[in-house]
């Protein structure tokens, strides 16, 4: 990629991971109900599920290159069901006090990840825009793949800490604030699917 690109790049990197998503909300809203210790345990899962996800494109791309870009976009399905299913047990749960927070943890962290299809397919985007033209070097790919950090799991940490600031005052509407992100949640899902 040319040097002369980077602008561009982390522009859109700001653009698309600080921008509401799955991902994004998913953080926002654990914080929220759970405070902020439980939702960094959910956040290092949502973490280690875009560095798996951003190294099984980086290899995909370098070996199928643009060719499976069409099957990629499948993937958003299974992802927008994972959210909608996040959304109606945020909604039936609207309102409750959970010690136990097992809907913020580790693993439902990695799987929002996992199957977060903007990200997906950003990457594939990123890649495809920002390095395939100039370069199929595994390298060239792992340094964009670094540098979407900053779009996954540095997005969804500034959101979660926007939870931990404004939680004192949601915590007087749990109940609201729990529908308004299983709806926002669920739109996100049909967003996904129409996309």
């Amino acid at each position: 990629m040319p040097i002369t690109l980077l602008p561009s790049l982390l522009f859109a990197i700001i653009v698309v991971g600080y921008s509401p998503g799955p991902a994004n909300l998913y953080s926002l809203a654990c914080c929220l109900k759970y405070g902020r210790r439980k939702a960094l345990k959910m956040w290092r899962g949502l973490l280690t599920g875009f560095s798996m996800a951003a190294c099984i494109m980086v290899l995909l791309t370098h070996f199928l290159g643009e060719l499976m870009g069409d099957y990629v976009s499948y993937l958003k399905y299974l992802g927008a069901l994972y959210i909608l299913w996040l959304a109606w047990k945020m909604w039936r749960d609207s309102g409750q006090t959970d010690t136990e927070a097992k809907d913020c943890s580790f693993s439902s962290g990695l799987i929002v990840q996992l199957t977060n299809a903007k990200m997906l397919l950003f990457e594939l985007t990123a890649f495809s825009v920002y390095v395939l033209p100039y370069s199929n070097k595994l390298i060239d790919l792992f340094i964009v793949a670094i540098l979407l950090l900053i779009a996954g799991p540095g997005a969804n940490l500034a959101w979660l800490y926007a939870g931990a600031y404004l939680r004192r005052f949601f915590s007087r509407y749990r109940k609201q604030v729990d529908i308004v992100m299983a709806m926002l949640l669920a739109l996100c899902s049909v967003y996904i699917v129409l996309q």
